[in-house]
C-alpha cells in the first residue's frame, strides 16, 4: 500500500508543480526586441497586456508605429503572434510570424516572413523593460 501511495504523491506533486509553472509564465509588458537581418543589428517594441481574460498588444519598429498583434497566443509557456509589417515604399507590407518561448524577463525566439515566395527565418531575443514604479 505505501508504495502506491508513495507513487500518487509522487505524481500529485509534478502535477501542482507544473500547474504553478504554468502560471508563473506571464508576458505582460514592454520589450525591447533585438535581432539581426542581413548583417544589421535592428530592434523592435512589444507590447503586451491583458484585456480580461486574454492577450492583447502590439509591435513597433523604428520606421513604422504600432501595429496591433494578430493571434496572439501563449501556451506551453511559449508565445505567438503575427504583425503586420510595412517597409518604406511598401504599401501592403508583409505578415511576420514570431514564436517566443518565455523565461522570466527574457523572450527567445524566431520570427518568420514570406519574402518573394521563399520564407525566411531569423532569431530573435528580448528583455521586459523595468517599470517606472520600480
Amino acid at each position: 500500500m505505501k508504495p502506491v501511495l508513495s507513487i500518487a504523491l509522487v505524481f500529485g506533486l509534478c502535477g501542482v508543480a507544473g500547474a504553478r509553472d504554468d502560471k508563473a509564465v506571464d508576458p505582460v509588458g514592454t520589450w525591447k526586441c533585438e535581432y539581426e537581418i542581413g548583417g544589421q543589428q535592428r530592434t523592435a517594441t512589444l507590447k503586451i497586456k491583458k484585456d480580461g481574460d486574454k492577450l492583447a498588444g502590439t509591435m513597433s519598429w523604428p520606421d513604422q508605429d504600432e501595429t496591433k498583434l494578430k493571434d496572439l497566443k501563449l501556451k506551453d509557456g511559449t508565445l505567438s503572434f503575427s504583425a503586420l509589417r510595412k517597409l518604406q515604399g511598401m504599401d501592403d507590407g508583409f505578415t511576420v510570424e514570431y514564436s517566443f518561448k518565455v523565461e522570466g524577463d527574457q523572450l527567445k525566439g524566431k520570427a518568420a516572413a514570406d519574402f518573394g515566395g521563399e520564407k525566411r527565418e531569423f532569431e530573435m531575443e528580448a528583455r521586459r523593460e523595468k517599470s517606472d514604479k520600480s
